[in-house]
C-alpha cells in the first residue's frame, strides 16, 4: 500500500505541474528517506538504527531541518524553474 501511495503522489505531482504551470504555480513533492524523528525512531532497536545510518554515504539519519532546507529551496526562489519533480532527500540512499 505504501508504494501505491508514494506513485500515487509522483503521478499527482506530475499532472498538477502540467495543469499548474501556466499559472506560474510550481509543484513538487519531497521522498525523505530515514529521518530521526520520535515517530521513526519508536521500538527500533539499536541496531537496526545503526544499519539504517550505514545504508547512505553520511553515515547518519537525517534531520527533520535537511527535509526544511529541500523544502525551503523548492518553495524558495531558487526553485522557481524546478516543477513536476520529486526530491529525494535521503542522503544519498539508493
Amino acid at each position: 500500500m505504501y508504494a501505491a501511495t508514494k506513485a500515487a503522489v509522483e503521478a499527482l505531482t506530475h499532472i498538477l505541474a502540467k495543469e499548474l504551470g501556466p499559472r506560474g504555480i510550481t509543484v513538487n513533492a519531497v521522498a525523505p528517506g530515514p529521518v530521526e524523528t520520535e515517530f521513526f525512531m519508536a521500538g527500533k532497536p539499536d541496531t537496526l538504527v545503526e544499519n539504517i545510518k550505514n545504508m547512505n554515504p553520511f553515515g547518519r539519519l537525517g534531520t527533520p531541518e535537511d527535509i526544511a532546507a529541500a523544502v525551503a529551496f523548492l518553495a524558495g526562489p531558487d526553485g522557481r524553474w524546478i516543477s513536476g519533480q520529486t526530491l529525494r532527500a535521503n542522503g544519498g540512499v539508493i
